[in-house]
């Protein structure tokens, strides 16, 4: 490299680490700090880089932020029985919403980075040390010391539903807005935002705010009905908004009886400001927000044997196709669900199936209908 002229051997410097400081440039490269920043200028201008993040315009990555922890599955051998002890087997693995997400998208072969909280135990280093093997930049996580990560503890019964969880999540509250501030540049660079609402309150609404200036989709994923009062009243800037039926009827406050309240409810969120509304429904597939209304499309037929981490399976293939530019939000929704029935038909929280090209085969064409 020493023989290129000095742009392009700042320009390989930040192919190698697009995060990298100016005063690192210049150390490395024998240049002021002045003259760092006029080659950067001119790469700008030459569209070789995308502003202060230094990412190059083909490798803008999809960038995950919210839940990474461990996940333990116990699922019972016979029907469970409340009040007393159950035989059953124990699985445990790498899990957290954004986290999933972050390697269903990895193994889909999507550039992907993920901005996530560990405690800098042994749990936490294998949490990043595994998404790291995986393909996923987590060079932005906050690793804490003096705590334990996250855990996520999913009772299953003989048939492989889950019948209760215990999520210790409380780590993430450290995501702060300050936080995320000092993680600007690469946020800024990325292609899509896709945060889970294990996040503050004043998190997502600093990650709202941050897409109407940055220009950067947000996507949005529900994690539960009591975590409902973590999104704000506002959904300006926001792209899209995924969750299910029970998240939605805590948003607008009332019980969905039917069809015609799910499809009233979709359009009160709209009015909040949010662009789309994607509704999962389990076994029976999911609803979508378009310009003709309210869309259904039916779950494929599965042979069910772990739901865990269906729904994040669902969001990735959703959010991969809104990055590729090249899907409208049904199909989207048709690749979510033939991801989602992959995950449900493994033992494994993200399918190990999954490889880059997953989608260049037409997808079976799930039955579509409008809501009315």
């Amino acid at each position: 490299m020493t023989d290129l002229p000095k742009k392009e051997q700042l320009y390989e410097l930040i192919r190698a680490n697009p995060f990298i400081s100016q005063q690192d440039l210049a150390s490395q490269l024998g240049l002021s700090r002045s003259a760092v920043a006029n080659y950067i200028a001119t790469l700008v201008r030459e569209r070789r880089i995308l502003g202060r993040a230094y990412v190059l315009p083909d490798q803008r990555p999809i960038l995950c932020i919210g839940a990474s922890n461990l996940d333990r599955k116990l699922r019972s051998m016979k029907p469970l029985v409340l009040g007393t002890s159950n035989p059953a087997t124990q699985d445990e693995s790498f899990g957290g919403v954004a986290r999933n997400i972050a390697e269903n998208l990895a193994r889909l072969g999507a550039p992907v980075a993920l901005i996530t909280a560990v405690g800098n135990d042994a749990s936490g280093r294998a949490l990043l040390a595994h998404a790291e093997d995986a393909g996923i930049d987590t060079r932005g996580a906050l690793r804490l010391d003096g705590v334990s990560s996250g855990t996520y503890t999913a009772v299953l019964d003989q048939d492989g539903e889950m019948t209760v969880a215990l999520a210790d999540m409380a780590l993430n509250d450290r995501l702060t807005p300050a936080f995320l501030a000092t993680r600007q540049q690469q946020r800024a660079g990325a292609a899509l935002v896709v945060a889970d609402m294990n996040l503050p309150l004043d998190t997502i609404a600093a990650l709202l705010d941050d897409a109407v200036r940055d220009g950067v989709s947000l996507v949005l994923v529900a994690v539960s009905g009591p975590k409902m009062a973590r999104l704000p009243a506002s959904l300006h800037g926001l792209r899209l908004l995924i969750l299910n039926e029970g998240e939605l009827a805590t948003r607008v406050g009332r019980s969905l009886d039917g069809d015609a309240d799910v499809k009233a409810a979709c359009a009160e969120v709209q009015r909040q400001g949010v662009q789309d509304v994607v509704v999962t429904r389990g076994a029976c597939g999911v609803l979508y927000t378009s310009p003709s209304g309210v869309m259904r499309l039916d779950a494929p037929k599965v042979d069910v044997v772990d739901v865990t981490g269906a729904g994040d399976a669902f969001a990735a293939a959703v959010c991969w196709s809104l990055q590729s530019g090249e899907a409208d939000l049904a199909l989207a929704c048709r690749r979510g669900l033939q991801l989602s029935a992959m995950t449900i038909e493994c033992e494994q929280t993200v399918c190990p199936l999954l490889a880059p090209g997953q989608f260049d085969s037409p997808v079976n064409q799930a039955t579509q209908s409008d809501l009315d």
